[in-house]
This record gives structure tokens, C-alpha cells and sequence, in this order.
């Protein structure tokens, strides 16, 4: 099963690494600190971060269990940590952003089907959990809890300079290449250029490309295009495919464009949930079009992914289809 964590022995420590939605592909804390129980006391944890949040409760709980370690933290947010993942970082006993890294704080948010007490116990269990939220942020960044709950209503980005200023990160380190598998635009105030990076799918400079380029022949270059878009190499005998070269057709931008399309091929099936699907769609050369088509059929199909704690949605076995209920009542009143 695809994971959202992963905890790993490094030398003489522990890594630990959040690099997607936490509480993603129903795998809950639970697992997590089970494993981070099993570490030895005492044992320093690189914590590295790259997530756009995801459960707030999980994250309130990794949170708690990461401040009982008795090992050093150092977190290490390598491309962003937002939302409930801003709040695991708080954990670090040190934060450490790459110059061009982010970090998001905001209100927590939570989905509720019920009654109208259903409804009010939501916000109110929502309004515990932003407290101590604040409480936290605030611990880490020595600013009232006044400020904090401010920042946290607008949806407020950093970048390392700011989150050093704010004490929301204690060093800033080179810049990295961000890369990221999840979509930033959920979030209504994320900076520009961070959802650039993050949308390209083509990340790669051109300078990277013609360096993974410069090494092989225009043939080769063509053979794991076709290999890539999955489409048939020519028989033995056929006339081969004209020359790039002849024809003017730059293989480095065939293979930069083939690149690209599988990476956004796969991008939409994990934020889909169905990653698994990527390589069939790949296989088949579909387009994006169809490749968004055939995922919101999917999951349109899907079952309702509600807390079980409430009603699921739709009628009874038991119920009156409305058409019945309506002519009925007409017929009473007649």
C-alpha cells in the first residue's frame, strides 16, 4: 500500500520523512507512531518535510508524540510544509528552510454530515484544536497568541526569510528544487511562484535537460520516446523513422515534451488517490483530457468517503422514492 511517511535507521539516527497529504490513501497516524514508538530512546530524528497537510488530528497527535521523544529533532522542510504540516515542524528543535522552501500556517478546517448538534460539536472540537495550535506556534515563535490566531485567519505564507523573522524557522540554508505531487492551488493564498513551480510539470531546466541529453544519440533519444509513449518499436525490415537531424525536429524537446506529459499523467493520479492507474494511462498514449475524464468517472463512482460516525448519504432501504411520498400527500389533501 502507498504510504504518505516514511521512517528509516540513518548511521547513528532516524529519518523521517512526511513527504505527501498526511492521513493520504487511508493510512492513518496510527501506524506512524506505532514506528515511531519502536525507536530507541535517546536516538536524534532528521524530521523531513514536504506536504501540503492533510489530517489535523493526525498531525496534533504526531506532534504530541514527536515532543515525548527524548532524542534531538531537527525538521528540515525541504520544498513545503503547510497547513497541519507546519504544525509538525513545530516539533523540531531546530527548523531549517532552503532559501526558496515555504511554510503556511492557517485555521484548521474539518467536513461534517449531521444534525445541527453534529454540527456544533464540529466547530467547537475545531476551535480546541485551533487553540492549541496557536499555543504552539506561538511557544515556537515567542509572538502572543493574539498574532498567531491573526496569521493563522489570513492564510499566511512565509518563505525562510520571513519565517526566521517570525521564529517560525531558526536557519535558512541554499536554496532546492522543489517538487511536490500534490496541488497547491486548494490553498487561496499560496505565492505565486510557488504554484508555478509546483504546477510545471516540466520542471527540468532546458540546461538539465540538454546535459541528460548531450550523452546520447538522437536514435536513442527517439526509441525511449516511443518507449515512453508506449507506442510500438518498427519491424525488423520496415523503413525506419526519418532522422531527426534531416528533418529539423529537435529530440531534445520531443523528449522534454514526452517527459512532461508523463509526469502530469502521474501527477493526476496521485491527487486522484490512484497512482497505480498511471502506467495504463501511459501505455495507452492517453491525453490529459481523457486522463481527467476517466478519473472523475472513477471517482464519481467511488463510494462516499464520510466519517462512520454519521448517516451515510442516500435513502434507505427502507424509504419511499419522493415521487411516491409527493402524489400521496396530493391525494390526501384532495
Amino acid at each position: 500500500m502507498k504510504n504518505w511517511y516514511t521512517i528509516r535507521a540513518r548511521g547513528t539516527g532516524a529519518e523521517v520523512l512526511i513527504y505527501d497529504e498526511i492521513g493520504a490513501y487511508g493510512v492513518s497516524a496510527k501506524g506512524f507512531l506505532a514506528e515511531l514508538g519502536a525507536l530507541p530512546d535517546g536516538v536524534p530524528i532528521d524530521l523531513r518535510l514536504n506536504s501540503p497537510g492533510g489530517s489535523v488530528f493526525d498531525a496534533v497527535a504526531i506532534y504530541n508524540a514527536l515532543q515525548r521523544h527524548d532524542g534531538t529533532i531537527t525538521a528540515w522542510i525541504d520544498g513545503v510544509a503547510a497547513s497541519a504540516a507546519s504544525y509538525v515542524a513545530m516539533a523540531g528543535d531546530e527548523i531549517v528552510m532552503p532559501e526558496n522552501a515555504f511554510l503556511m500556517i492557517h485555521d484548521p478546517s474539518g467536513l461534517v454530515m449531521g444534525t445541527a448538534t453534529d454540527m456544533r460539536e464540529m466547530a467547537d472540537t475545531m476551535d480546541k484544536i485551533a487553540g492549541g495550535m496557536i499555543r504552539g506556534y506561538a511557544t515556537r515563535s515567542g509572538r502572543t497568541e493574539e498574532e498567531i490566531a491573526a496569521l493563522m485567519a489570513a492564510e499566511t505564507w512565509f518563505d525562510a526569510e520571513a519565517a526566521l523573522e517570525a521564529g517560525l524557522a531558526t536557519r535558512m540554508i541554499e536554496p532546492v528544487r522543489i517538487a511536490a505531487s500534490f496541488d497547491i492551488a486548494r490553498f487561496r493564498n499560496a505565492p505565486p511562484a510557488l504554484a508555478e513551480a509546483i504546477a510545471d510539470p516540466a520542471s527540468e531546466s532546458d540546461q538539465d535537460v540538454n546535459e541528460a541529453a548531450g550523452d546520447v544519440t538522437g536514435d536513442e533519444i527517439r526509441d525511449e520516446a516511443l518507449a515512453i509513449q508506449g507506442e510500438p518499436e518498427p519491424e525488423p525490415g520496415t523503413q525506419p523513422s526519418p532522422d531527426p537531424v534531416v528533418t529539423g525536429i529537435d529530440p531534445t524537446a520531443i523528449r522534454r515534451d514526452v517527459i512532461a506529459h508523463a509526469r502530469a499523467v502521474i501527477d493526476l493520479c496521485r491527487l486522484a488517490g490512484q497512482p497505480q492507474r498511471a502506467g495504463r494511462f501511459l501505455e495507452e498514449d492517453a491525453s490529459l483530457d481523457a486522463v481527467r475524464s476517466s478519473l472523475l468517472a472513477a471517482r464519481a463512482e467511488a463510494e462516499a468517503q464520510i466519517s462512520p460516525h454519521h448517516p451515510q448519504p442516500g435513502p434507505t432501504p427502507t424509504a419511499r422514492p419522493w415521487g411516491d411520498v409527493i402524489a400521496r400527500t396530493f391525494k390526501l389533501k384532495g
